[in-house]
């Protein structure tokens, strides 16, 4: 299927929390949106592999049913192999987006950082048309637009998306990931959470203060490769 835009993301939840809104803003105004989520989250501190694949049904009706995929690679060991960034490559040909969002190349978690340089590299080969032509599918094309999203290292954006009109029910979309976000026993106050930090929490500062630097309520930042020329597609929101 042809999709307008694709995110690529670690872990079920990531693409939710950290562009949720921006995926809301685009699927209102008519945008085919997909998520390739590289893992399946199985070595979350929190939640069952089973849970973590209810949660990703639920949050997938929230969205409207985006075209969703898995690169099916081990949660906390993933590596930029040629053959992950090949399979990747072949997934954007197949599905043609206009515009790509990962995960930053500078994150403390290793899966995220990894899945920025994978998508990059995926990203770039999508458009090689002798490897596109070896490995049998469809021909090559590159996606106009790559975009990184922000994880734990913050950066200067190149663009913030105004997510106020749905940040209602971004919060809901997020909430659907029940089992990252409620205890999972008495004594468990988030300590395997970098810095010990709500999700909830912390994606709202986030927002707040993003969404301040361009005069909106709430925002979220994303980083182009490159200036972002005028007819920019994400330009329309």
């Amino acid at each position: 299927m042809k999709l307008d835009l694709v995110v690529i993301a670690a872990h079920p939840d990531d693409a939710e929390i950290c562009v949720g809104g921006t995926l809301l803003r685009l699927v209102d105004a008519g945008w085919k949106v997909g998520i390739i989520d590289v893992t399946r989250g199985e070595l979350g501190s929190r939640g069952t592999s089973a849970e973590r694949e209810a949660e990703t049904m639920a949050a997938n009706r929230c969205l409207g049913q985006p075209v969703r995929r898995n690169l099916g690679l081990p949660d906390g060991r993933v590596v930029a192999t040629v053959e992950a960034r090949e399979r990747l490559a072949r997934m954007l040909r197949e599905h043609a987006p206009d515009v790509v969002l990962a995960q930053h190349v500078e994150d403390l978690h290793p899966d995220h950082a990894t899945v920025g340089r994978l998508a990059r590299e995926a990203w770039y080969l999508s458009g090689l048309s002798k490897l596109a032509e070896q490995d049998g599918g469809p021909p090559a094309r590159r996606p106009r637009r790559f975009y990184h999203f922000m994880g734990h290292v913050p950066f200067d954006p190149t663009v913030v998306v105004d997510i106020g009109p749905v940040w209602d029910r971004k919060v809901e979309l997020v909430r659907c990931y029940r089992s990252q976000l409620e205890p999972a026993h008495a004594g468990d106050q988030g300590q395997h959470f970098l810095f010990g930090a709500d999700i909830l929490a912390r994606m709202e500062t986030r927002a707040r203060f993003f969404g301040e630097r361009i005069g909106a309520r709430v925002g979220e930042p994303l980083l182009s490769l490159g200036p972002i020329p005028i007819a920019d597609p994400l330009r329309l929101l």
